[in-house]
C-alpha cells in the first residue's frame, strides 16, 4: 500500500508566510523606534532662553574676540535635532535596525548635554528614553508585527 501526499500548496503557503514575516520586520521596528523617539523628545532638557556654544575655534581666538567665534542656539534646538533613521548597513532581510540620535550639525553641543562634561552633569535623554520605553516598545513592536503578518 502506498500513500501519496501533495504538499505543494502547503509549501507555497509557507513561502508566502515567510515573505510576510520578513516584510513585517521593518514596520515593527519603526513603530518601536517611534515610541522611543517621542520619549527622547520629552526627556531632552530645553532651556528657557537661548544660549551660545563656544567650539574649539573660540579657544584659539584672540583675547576679546571669543564672542565672534560663538554660535547662538534658540531654545529647543537639541530637541528639534533628534531624529530616527533606518540603517541599511545594519539591517538585512527580516531584520531592521533604526538609529535614534541627534543631528550633531544642528546641535553640536548634544554630546556634552547627553554625556556631561567635567563641569556639567549628564542628561542622558536618549539613554533614558531607550530604558524607559523598552518594555512598551517591545509590546508595540510585537503588536505591529502580528498585525502585519495577519494581513
Amino acid at each position: 500500500m502506498a500513500t501519496t501526499i501533495n504538499v505543494d500548496g502547503f509549501a507555497q503557503a509557507l513561502r508566502a508566510t515567510r515573505r510576510k514575516i520578513r516584510a513585517a520586520a521593518r514596520p515593527a521596528a519603526q513603530a518601536a523606534t517611534e515610541h522611543c523617539y517621542s520619549l527622547a523628545k520629552l526627556f531632552v532638557p530645553v532651556s528657557e532662553d537661548g544660549h551660545y556654544f563656544y567650539g574649539t575655534a573660540a579657544k584659539a581666538a584672540p583675547a576679546g574676540s571669543k564672542q565672534a567665534a560663538a554660535y547662538y542656539f534658540a531654545p529647543g534646538t537639541l530637541r528639534d535635532a533628534i531624529y530616527q533613521a533606518y540603517s541599511k548597513d545594519n539591517s538585512a532581510d527580516g531584520r531592521a535596525t533604526y538609529h535614534l540620535s541627534w543631528n550633531h550639525r544642528k546641535a553640536p553641543y548634544g554630546f556634552m548635554v547627553h554625556n556631561g562634561t567635567s563641569r556639567a552633569p549628564a542628561h542622558p535623554f536618549i539613554t533614558r528614553a531607550m530604558n524607559a520605553g523598552k518594555a512598551d516598545a517591545l509590546v508595540i513592536m510585537k503588536a505591529e508585527f502580528v498585525a502585519r503578518v495577519k494581513e
